[in-house]
């Protein structure tokens, strides 16, 4: 047996050795290790930044872009955050985005994300500390999540993964505390933070409701019924206030409390489709929805740092030394877990996994969102397993050592090859020479083509897309007099420049100028010019 009380290693290395190494490690401040934190995100940063992979998601781009229409825009304002993507990531843009290096680096969204590296990484070695975890499994945790390619990468982007991971681990942290110590401090800051998880992806929704569960089970099993419901509310009141605040605000700008769940642009919109398609496979399936999900999460965190997480959570579960209440609160640690094979049995999400459902990637990343729980039940089990800790920690190594030498990550093959990306360089190339000296409009379904606006470089104020209100209207309805060049799918009903445009009769006048993959460019003809709008006259809209 291996011990840190034996002299020596096999290999001949002194074990009290790596004691003199404790002191300092103790004396890190959580600001130091904040500090170390925020250098390594920074430079992983720059590094995808440098490579041009910081924005190779469409989505990214797209985050950017509601970001900016708040501030710049034919119709600026707050109801540019629209309705299906939750908003918190959008308003925390909006301090920056109006810088266009903030907007066209990625930066303004980045910030976001590796302000959310940092929290978790920091929850995580808390969350440890809690679980009465010492110095060197505290350690491993916060280095198993740190050192995953997939979520440095994704820090690096104006994703909202990262943001999400902060959110409800902070969340679930504070959840901890509260069944350690029924203090009802704790219980409303994990309604706080949880309630920012609502407003961050739909994920959070589900932890809502599966915190509720262990809020309700923990205080009826200390007091009576009217004390459970009591604070059963108190948590509700603060932790659901954003999802009200969501259904308030889609009723209020667009009519219908559930626009975001059912209208046009939601993902039951797209699901549909899918289905209609035949590649909503894993809906109806559970076997299939869960093997798709281990396989995603096998791909993001690595096969050998899941086996031992799973060893660790049945450690933790067995621990007598820990309070059962702090055990059954620990299972909220695998709340993403049930949500992403829940979401894709009902076919609420898609996920394909190259070679398994689908013939690309596509919202593989989703994966990654129990990387914070395999940290912290991998730093677990290291501070349990005395006599193997240095096999475990020797193999981890080596496993993230290949995996950084490989560069292996599958978030950036989804976001490189898969259909989380299009390559809309060509399009957005044409716009950028042929529109950057000249004025007018171009009429395009933002939709359908953010990517394309995002890439071209011109201001958003160029743009006639549907959030532009009155713009939009009239440019729909005659063509010939808003837009010198239009961008869209010809023959594609589903993007809705196309479906507005093709059967009006100011089209006739637009030739096709360029055709790529994913959209076509129509220029309006030169004899038409004379009547043409090319500046906005419109004022201010409501």
């Amino acid at each position: 047996m291996i011990s840190f009380d034996k002299k020596y290693l096999s290999f001949g290395i002194q074990i009290r050795s790596f004691r003199r190494l404790v002191p300092f490690f103790q004396s890190l401040s959580t600001f130091t290790i904040g500090a170390i934190l925020v250098l390594i995100s920074v430079y992983e940063y720059v590094l995808y930044t440098k490579n041009g992979l910081a924005l190779a998601y469409n989505d990214a781009r797209s985050h950017l872009d509601i970001g900016r229409r708040v501030v710049e825009n034919l119709k600026p304002g707050i109801a540019q955050l629209g309705s299906v993507w939750l908003p918190l990531n959008h308003i925390l843009m909006v301090p920056t985005i109006w810088n266009s290096f903030m907007w066209h680096s990625g930066l303004s969204g980045a910030i976001q994300s590796m302000a959310g590296f940092v929290v978790t990484a920091l929850v995580i070695y808390a969350m440890l500390k809690e679980l009465n975890v010492g110095l060197l499994g505290r350690l491993v945790g916060l280095g198993i999540f740190v050192a995953n390619i997939n979520i440095l990468y994704l820090q690096s982007t104006a994703m909202t993964e990262l943001l999400l991971l902060a959110t409800m681990t902070m969340g679930v942290y504070e959840l901890i505390l509260w069944h350690k110590s029924d203090n009802i401090l704790n219980l409303v800051k994990a309604a706080f933070w949880i309630m920012l998880a609502t407003l961050t992806r739909y994920d959070g929704w589900f932890l809502l409701a599966y915190a509720t569960g262990l809020v309700f089970i923990q205080t009826w099993r200390r007091y009576d019924i009217k004390r459970t419901e009591g604070v059963t509310v108190l948590f509700l009141t603060l932790a659901a206030w954003g999802i009200v605040l969501w259904l308030l605000w889609n009723l209020l700008i667009f009519k219908d409390a559930f626009y975001f769940a059912f209208g046009p642009f939601s993902a039951h919109t797209q699901q549909e489709q899918l289905k209609k398609a035949g590649v909503l496979v894993t809906q109806g399936n559970f076997l299939l929805s869960l093997k798709v999900y281990m396989y995603a999460l096998f791909y993001n965190s690595y096969t050998y740092p899941i086996i031992l997480a799973i060893i660790g959570a049945v450690g933790l579960w067995l621990d007598k030394k820990i309070t059962q209440s702090v055990r059954i609160a620990s299972t909220a640690l695998l709340a993403p877990l049930f949500f992403n094979v829940l979401a894709l049995y009902l076919g609420f999400s898609v996920l394909f996994v190259q070679g398994i459902s689908g013939n690309t990637w596509f919202n593989v990343r989703y994966g990654i969102m129990l990387m914070p729980t395999i940290a912290v039940f991998i730093g677990y089990l290291v501070d349990r397993a005395k006599a193997y800790r240095l096999l475990i920690i020797g193999t981890l190594i080596f496993v993230l050592l290949f995996a950084f030498a490989n560069r292996d990550a599958v978030t950036i093959d989804d976001a490189r090859v898969g259909s989380s990306q299009k390559n809309v360089s060509q399009v957005s190339g044409y716009l950028k020479t042929a529109a950057a000296n000249e004025k007018g409009f171009i009429l395009i379904s933002a939709a359908s083509h953010d990517a394309i606006i995002f890439s071209s470089g011109l201001p958003m104020s160029r743009f006639i897309h549907e959030g532009t209100g009155s713009y939009w209207r009239s440019a729909t309805t005659s063509p010939d007099h808003w837009a010198k060049w239009i961008v869209m799918r010809t023959y594609d009903n589903s993007d809705l420049t196309w479906k507005s445009v093709s059967k009006v009769p100011g089209f006739k006048y637009f030739h096709k100028v360029a055709s790529y993959p994913f959209a076509d460019v129509y220029e309006l003809d030169a004899a038409h010019t004379t009547q043409l709008i090319t500046s906005p006259i419109l004022g201010k809209q409501k």
